[in-house]
């Protein structure tokens, strides 16, 4: 029982899945309530939808980037539960406030409220700064990309299963309630274990007290931290996240619009396709990584979600979508595994400060990245839609270059080197 409570995955699937319920939700009732606003009319509907969810997004992902550099440097004095506790909170708390705008007829405006409690607890970033954090605790440095790895999957299988059932469970009951309440429920239960059953690793007694006595045992055992690795480890990350994120929501435009033209049938097999990648990447890992290490594994993963993202600037037909998702199979190898090497290179004590920051970073270069690729894609409409995935592409090649630079470093000036075989 005691290796039960240490594991993250079930916080994952818990809150994935409320998540996923929450996410569908949200967005129908938005679109129902601007078609209301819009009395009928479709195309100002889904302007005032979009810019409400943009405007909710951003308030989320920039009150979180402030919010998680406080929380982070709590972590590091007191261990990283608050750091997965609080988010749970704010999630919890903006899902009730989703339930409360449907039931009570609220304003729209009304769930910015929530975005800013949100946003406030730490959001996004925290949260995953936390998964991160204690996966690393839980392993070794043999296994630590293939944990990370883990959790990315059990992330990305249950976002499919949760897209796909909150569809079928939408329509039951009144404007979405009960999926909207399901959704609470499961983010209720996954704040539980993790306020009272999830054990910090080497945690005496449960985790009791404040700070940890797992976290001080912990801290007594930290090691050097590689600063400029980190630092370099951060730069690679950020600049992947900046070249890919952005790109992802410009392609679920690019779907809709001639030559494609998807509905919403293939919107959701597109969507399925996107999060099976979680799959593939985490069975690449396991199958590949004591052949490869986590070096080649890194540099794999860069180049498979290039590649595809740049036979995507050129589809024109459906079945290039597929084959360009097929190519991208290995995409999410390296995002999961460049952070198991920060935490090789990392003092146990800084993981949730410096996981922390790192997440907020990602918050902030994804609003960045948003901004850049959806205020380019209109005006290149006219002459070549596609450019903005090969602007992608580049962008995030260019995240090799740190990789590269510390696995020479390592190998000339016998400093750790990043690739460690499971």
């Amino acid at each position: 029982m005691g290796g039960f409570r240490t594991l993250v995955e079930p916080v994952v699937i818990l809150n994935t899945m409320g998540s996923a319920f929450y996410d569908t939700a949200l967005s129908l009732s938005v679109y129902q309530r601007a078609l209301e606003l819009a009395e009928g009319r479709s195309d100002q509907a889904q302007a005032i939808a979009s810019h409400f969810l943009l405007l909710y997004n951003s308030l989320c992902s920039l009150l979180s980037f402030v919010s998680t550099l406080v929380l982070g440097w709590l972590a590091h004095r007191h261990g990283p539960r608050l750091l997965l506790v609080l988010p749970q909170v704010g999630t919890v708390a903006r899902k009730s406030l989703l339930l409360a705008f449907v039931l009570f007829r609220l304003p729209l405006e009304a769930l910015y409220a929530g975005a800013a409690a949100y946003g406030l607890c730490g959001g996004t970033p925290a949260y995953w700064g936390a998964l991160v954090s204690l996966a690393s605790l839980t392993s070794g440095e043999r296994r630590r990309s293939l944990k990370i790895n883990a959790v990315d999957f059990c992330y990305g299988t249950t976002a499919v299963l949760g897209g796909l059932l909150s569809g079928h469970l939408y329509p039951l009951g009144r404007a979405g309630v009960p999926l909207i309440v399901m959704s609470i429920l499961l983010c209720v239960g996954s704040l539980l274990y993790s306020a009272f059953l999830l054990t910090i690793p080497g945690a005496a007694g449960g985790g009791e007290g404040n700070p940890e006595p797992g976290w001080l045992e912990v801290s007594r055992r930290a090691a050097r931290t590689d600063r400029s690795g980190v630092v370099l480890l951060l730069v690679s990350i950020a600049v992947f996240d900046l070249g890919m994120s952005g790109a992802e929501d410009v392609l679920t435009l690019y779907v809709q619009k001639p030559p494609l033209g998807w509905d919403s049938v293939w919107l959701g097999y597109g969507s399925a396709a996107t999060n099976a990648m979680y799959v593939s990447s985490f069975l690449g890992v396991v199958l590949l990584s004591r052949a490869l290490g986590d070096t080649a594994l890194i540099l794999l993963g860069v180049a498979s979600n290039c590649t595809g993202m740049a036979v995507m600037a050129f589809a024109t037909r459906s079945w290039v979508y597929f084959f360009a998702r097929g190519i991208m199979m290995f995409s999410c190898i390296p995002m999961p595994t460049i952070k198991a090497q920060m935490s090789v290179k990392l003092d146990a004590r800084s993981y949730g400060r410096v996981f922390g920051w790192l997440q907020a970073t990602l918050a902030l270069t994804t609003v960045l990245s948003g901004l850049f690729f959806t205020s380019i894609y209109p005006l290149t409409l006219g002459w070549y839609s596609g450019f903005c995935f090969l602007t992608s592409c580049a962008i995030s090649y260019l995240s090799v270059i740190p990789i590269l630079y510390l696995h020479c470093r390592g190998t000339r000036k016998g400093y750790m080197p990043i690739s460690v075989n499971s």
